[in-house]
């Protein structure tokens, strides 16, 4: 099972980050299969970043094996999708950014790809591209997103991604966090919802 994730893919968030790249092709990359976290297990904050923050979005979860998909029938390798947090040590990101060193090792440590239950997009009636979404913490809404706004929309990145990486059943991809990504406390509460269902709910511990 792989992890792949899309950066940098909703304009908001992009201003919230102060990013100024214009890429014409998604920004991609990869979490260890060692960071996956499910089944409402709780979330440790390591001892290697004070400032951990959420990035709450959409997870597609890939069916069948696939290279070198047309963007046409990209939409044959899902079925299934969820809400989770990629999460990011910040400080050490940044850090490492600065000094003009790959990040990798910000996003893709032990638990940091936070997975919710996967529901069935043929049985909920929803259309991949116009996906509401949204993630509380402690009972307060603090992001807000819908697929209709991504930046490039998931067709477009199975095919892209599918370019160069074979893509397998089993395999997640992460599209993008929209703005309102904030730090996670001890004790915290977070819960993901896809319209007012919710798939993701655990803790900060």
């Amino acid at each position: 099972m792989k992890i792949i994730c899309v950066g940098m893919n909703y304009a908001t968030h992009n201003k919230e980050m102060q990013h100024t790249l214009l890429s014409s092709e998604p920004i991609i990359f990869m979490k260890s299969d060692a960071s996956l976290l499910k089944d409402g297990k709780p979330f440790f904050i390591p001892d290697f970043s004070s400032d951990m923050q959420y990035e709450g979005e959409i997870v597609v979860k890939i069916n069948r094996l696939g290279k070198c998909i047309d963007r046409k029938f990209a939409s044959r390798y899902y079925d299934e999708i969820t809400i989770g947090i990629d999460m990011t040590a910040r400080d050490l990101q940044q850090k490492l950014r600065k000094e003009g060193l790959p990040w990798e090792i910000s996003k893709s440590f032990d638990n940091s790809a936070v997975v919710g239950k996967f529901i069935s997009l043929e049985k909920e009636g929803l259309n991949i591209d116009a996906i509401p979404f949204r993630l509380d913490i402690d009972g307060k809404t603090v992001q807000q997103g819908n697929t209709e706004n991504m930046i490039f929309k998931t067709d477009e990145i199975i095919e892209y991604i599918s370019r160069y990486i074979t893509l397998k059943m089993g395999d997640l991809i992460f599209t993008g966090t929209p703005a309102g990504v904030g730090k996670v406390e001890i004790d915290n509460h977070l819960q993901g919802y896809i319209n007012d269902e919710k798939l993701l709910d655990f803790q900060i511990k």
